[in-house]
């Protein structure tokens, strides 16, 4: 059958070949069980707020209202190990009038567990000073020089926020200086813990504090709840900086820290603090209309640019000052840096993606300079590890050492990867998803090496994709005012308990126009007998390739929009794919299997391409010319032009066997492949190519 298949290149004209270029390549779709959906209804939820929470795998009205309880009770302070010694030893120091120490993170997180445990402290009359290390001076964390400081400054007791769990060596120099250190921090522990009077840290191995995912704040809350006696008098108290470290440190919104985001939220639009009031009003947000995205997109970036931009002391005044006048000057300030920061962020982006090859692409990123601002790689790393999908490495070199930010993807983790190549590193802190080291610059050609083969064997050789989550996939009738005002009761939404996103499939572009200078897309669609309006920000008309009378699906985020005085139903467009005639599965199961030997007859069976497709496939390569983007998009596409099914790996074989026998030469360029085809006269026996033998043999086995 596939003897002496001869493929030309063929002059006909296809249509649609660049219908849109997606966002993510992968959808994954979550599908709710009919069952969960009618119980959920039955108890009293709105039909689409039953589908997302069924679609999360939520049962029945009782766990939905576990799920979304705001008001879940606080656990014991003292469950935490070693609470009882660092409130003992913190208190000894209150009652003899000792100089304290709190010593915290340059982040929001950080921030506010020093603000927060400082004034707590001050106002029971103990004498405190609060000290973040500078980031481009100190870096992270405690250090020598900054104990010996204090400890020439009379401080008898040092307390860490959001910080210490690794500081082993310093521990040891407050020990030698006669200094008492506690530590209060949540970030994942090393084998060997620091030495020091106490160690509160719910990571702790062995600690039976039932909430593991308190945040920095969360944690120093924790310890002056302890000191009061009363959680809820803190709380009342400090609500406001709970949440705005927990949401900014992107901490799940479950159990306490659900608890902590509702009333610190309720806190903030009525906040007595001098300097959040002025920050909320200098960076454009309505008191009234605050929510977690707020503090994620507006009020913690401002208050992150103080660490950033190596201004930490506006941040802590703001956060400490009682002066009305000064609070606004110091927002302004915040405003300010915030605006610095972008512009350096941008320059650091353009330098390192140009540093990148055009033709290798490595599983993981590794970029060094000498003049890259050490406070703003953390930002760019993560821009680039989403937009190459792959974990990316950014070094400030300062002669012969580097200081580095990290960022994941595809749940690569950091912090054990880190801990496996820790003999080339001078020091390394942080958890799963971001992390930060220093490095001789030696070292970093090895490092380079070793951390992309490491990433190479986790990804096992499958081309590293984005993936855009997606609760559930809806009928356009659902789509009304009544239950997208009643999706409220999903709020505080946030880590673990995020913004829902929907699919609407099929839907036709009846309008779109270009605005924001052309820079985003504001569109009409109608599905059914329903019309939507819709916004899809940062693709212009042309980069979406989006036209009037396109089937499209839609990936967004619905959302309500005053419009001529009338409150209206929008999109909030996430991406947008071509709507298929036919199927086009996105599993690579099989192809896995093919990839790694492991292939069985059934898989092989799914796996053969026939004539058919094989021809489906080259026509449309041969049509298209050079292409370069993620596999995905690439199978829609081939779906969209052609009206038959297929699949992802039955696409990728179909590549595999071409380039097998000459006829094209595929590369990964991180999330996308680069096809060329190659020009030739002769003819291509498909039966030579290695691929397709494996195939017909493990078929016939």
């Amino acid at each position: 059958m596939y003897i002496r298949l001869f493929f030309a290149i063929i002059a006909e004209k296809v249509f649609d070949l660049d219908v849109l270029n997606l966002k993510y390549g992968i959808w994954r779709i979550a599908e709710p069980k009919p069952e969960a959906v009618n119980a959920l209804v039955g108890g009293g939820y709105p039909p689409l707020t039953a589908m997302i929470l069924a679609a999360r795998g939520i049962r029945s009205a009782q766990e939905a209202a576990s799920y979304l309880d705001r008001s879940a009770p606080l656990h014991d302070p003292f469950s935490m190990t070693d609470m009882d010694l660092a409130a003992g030893r913190v208190g000894l120091a209150m009652a003899q009038g000792e100089k304290i120490a709190v010593f915290g993170d340059y982040d929001v997180d950080g921030i506010t567990a020093t603000c927060l445990l400082t004034d707590f402290l001050r106002r029971h009359g103990s004498h405190v000073v609060p000290y973040i290390p500078g980031r481009l001076e100190e870096g992270y964390g405690l250090n020598a020089a900054a104990i010996r400081q204090l400890w020439k400054e009379g401080v008898k007791l040092i307390v860490t926020v959001d910080c210490g769990i690794t500081a082993v060596e310093e521990a040891e120099v407050c020990q030698d200086l006669g200094m008492d250190l506690v530590i209060t921090d949540h970030h994942e522990c090393k084998d060997r813990l620091p030495r020091a009077v106490a160690v509160v840290d719910p990571h702790r191995p062995g600690d039976r504090y039932p909430h593991k995912n308190l945040s920095g704040v969360g944690v120093a809350f924790k310890l002056a709840a302890a000191l009061c006696g009363s959680q809820e008098e803190v709380l009342e108290d400090y609500a406001d900086m709970v949440c705005l470290g927990t949401v900014a440190d992107v901490m799940p919104l479950r159990g306490e820290n659900r608890h902590f985001v509702h009333r610190g939220l309720d806190s903030l639009r009525r906040t007595k603090r001098p300097g959040i009031a002025a920050l909320i009003r200098e960076s454009g947000c309505d008191p009234e209309d605050l929510t977690t995205s707020s503090i994620g997109f507006s009020l913690a970036p401002r208050i992150n640019a103080a660490g950033r931009m190596g201004r930490i002391d506006l941040a802590l005044e703001l956060f400490l000052t009682q002066d009305p006048q000064r609070a606004t000057e110091l927002a302004r300030g915040l405003c300010d840096l915030n605006r610095q920061r972008q512009a350096v962020e941008s320059d650091i982006y353009r330098e390192a993606v140009g540093m990148l090859s055009q033709t290798a692409a490595p599983e993981a990123i590794v970029l060094a300079k000498e003049t890259w601002h050490q406070g703003v790689v953390g930002i760019v790393a993560s821009r680039i590890a989403e937009e190459y999908a792959c974990p990316t490495f950014l070094i400030c070199l300062d002669g012969d050492h580097g200081k580095a930010s990290s960022r994941s993807y595809g749940g690569f983790n950091l912090f054990a990867s880190l801990t496996a190549l820790s003999p080339l590193l001078e020091s390394y802190g942080g958890h799963e998803l971001a992390a930060g080291f220093t490095i001789r610059k030696g070292n970093i050609p090895d490092f380079q090496n070793q951390i992309c083969a490491l990433a190479d064997q986790f990804f096992a050789g499958e081309i590293p994709r984005s993936t855009l989550d997606i609760d559930c996939a809806v009928p356009p009738e659902l789509l009304t005012s009544a239950n997208i005002e009643a999706l409220a009761q999903l709020e505080p939404c946030g880590g673990g308990c995020p913004k829902p996103v929907l699919m609407l499939s099929g839907a036709t572009v009846e309008r779109l126009i270009p605005v924001g200078g052309g820079k985003h897309l504001r569109l009409r669609l109608r599905a059914g007998r329903m019309g939507f309006n819709a916004i899809y920000f940062s693709p212009g008309r042309e980069a979406a390739s989006v036209s009037q009378g396109d089937a499209v699906d839609l990936a967004f985020r619905p959302q309500m929009n005053e419009f001529r005085g009338e409150r209206v139903v929008q999109l909030n467009v996430l991406d947008i794919r071509p709507a298929c005639k036919a199927p086009c599965s996105d599993s690579l199961a099989g192809y896995r299997r093919l990839r790694s030997g492991s292939l069985d007859r059934e898989a092989a069976g799914e796996l053969l391409p026939d004539r058919t497709t094989l021809a489906c496939v080259w026509r449309y390569l041969s049509a298209a010319g050079p292409v370069q983007e993620s596999p995905m998009c690439l199978c829609r596409k081939i779906v969209r032009w052609s009206g038959r099914p297929l699949s992802l790996e039955q696409m990728l074989v179909c590549l595999d066997i071409f380039a097998d026998v000459g006829l094209l030469r595929s590369q990964r360029r991180h999330k996308y492949i680069a096809i060329h085809l190659i020009p030739r006269e002769q003819k291509a026996d498909l039966n030579q190519s290695r691929t397709m033998q494996i195939l017909l043999h493990a078929k016939e086995s």
